[in-house]
């Protein structure tokens, strides 16, 4: 990531954690404070990308990508999960069992 990119998504976070409105002018600003140097259009850029998102949301829900359907069908069928749980598992080990030594081949053949 870029000095700017950076200075950019700091700025940006010190808003939200403000409740301050993201704007292009705002970031500027406080990357200015920071004595860091930054072209106009990169805080153009970031403030139009985050405009009318919720920072905080954001950053709670990193990486919960399918997550989230998760708990409505479990809810509904978590019986019918925790059956097919075992079933998974055993199908695992038995994959992990198999390796190269088993068909002849090693690390140094």
């Amino acid at each position: 990531m870029s000095t700017a990119e950076l200075a950019s998504s700091y700025a940006a976070l010190i808003l939200a954690d403000d409740g301050i409105e993201i704007t292009a002018d705002k970031l500027q600003t406080l990357i200015s404070a920071a004595k860091v140097e930054v072209e106009p259009i990169w805080t153009s850029i970031f403030a139009k990308a985050l405009e009318g998102k919720d920072i905080k949301d954001l950053l709670v829900n990193v990486g919960s990508g399918g997550a989230a359907a998760a708990p409505g069908g479990a809810a509904a069928g978590g019986a019918a999960a925790a059956a097919d749980a075992p079933a998974e598992e055993e199908k695992k080990e038995e994959e992990k069992e198999e390796s190269d030594e088993d068909m002849g081949f090693g690390l140094f053949d």
